[in-house]
């Protein structure tokens, strides 16, 4: 006996079987509360997710951002993360690209702020901006901001990258690259990674030799700033200069 095939009901969304995943219709909700409700107002985690859509087309990226958040210990650390570091995690590279594009993006809205304004006016966006760079590094870094005659941000560049604890800076590099930019002053920053900013001696002598160096060729030595996490010290304002 030849039978007519009964119709099946369609599956709804969720039911056993479904091949739909579960987060279908997500990216585009996170996009649409992002722009009305502004960025932010989304947890971390969101953010996060927002930043790595480009990594993954169609793949759930939440339990990455989240697993992202959990292993570095918060988003500004795995924006500062180094390429290595997010490899290992699971990111790949255009995950790790996503990551630095919008870091960078970041750091340049923040110089923004900085450039053409006397930098000493500027003290508290200064400091944001340092931290930014160079708060939750695991190394060492020494950086330097080269100002004009009227205290106008020429360029900031890293001088050098260390270890955790040990840093070289070598006071004829220093001065040499002040006079390339003709820079009239400078400021000095660099992080510990331990997070205590608490100035070594190390740090006072190396400040000291640049101040002494610097002077007889008209470059003033404006601070030296030891950055930590969430906080920070100036040679300055402790009297230390």
């Amino acid at each position: 006996m030849i039978s007519t095939p009964r119709r099946r009901k369609p599956k709804q969304l969720g039911e056993a079987g479904d091949e739909t995943p579960h987060y279908a219709g997500h990216r585009e909700r996170l996009r649409r509360r992002l722009i009305a409700a502004g960025a932010e107002n989304l947890p971390d985690y969101e953010l996060l997710e927002v930043i790595l859509f480009v990594s993954n087309p169609r793949g759930d990226v939440k339990p990455l951002a989240k697993e992202l958040l959990r292993h570095f210990g918060g988003f500004a650390a795995v924006m500062s993360a180094d390429p290595d570091a997010l490899d290992k995690v699971g990111l790949g590279l255009a995950g790790i690209a996503a990551v630095k594009s919008v870091r960078e993006a970041a750091l340049r809205l923040m110089r923004a702020e900085i450039e053409e304004r006397p930098v000493v006016n500027s003290w508290q966006q200064l400091i944001d901006y340092c931290s930014a760079q160079v708060a939750h590094g695991k190394v060492e870094e020494f950086h330097i901001l080269f100002l004009d005659r009227k205290n106008i941000l020429i360029k900031h560049e890293r001088h050098q990258r260390g270890t955790v604890d040990h840093i070289p800076v070598y006071t004829r590099e220093v001065l040499k690259r002040a006079l390339e930019l003709q820079a009239s002053a400078l400021i000095l920053v660099h992080n510990h990674p331990s997070g205590d900013p608490t100035p070594s001696k190390a740090d006072l002598a190396v400040t000291q030799e640049i101040k002494k160096a610097a002077a007889p060729l008209g470059v003033t030595l404006h601070d030296h700033v030891i950055i930590g996490r969430n906080r920070y010290v100036s040679l300055r304002e402790r009297g230390l200069l």
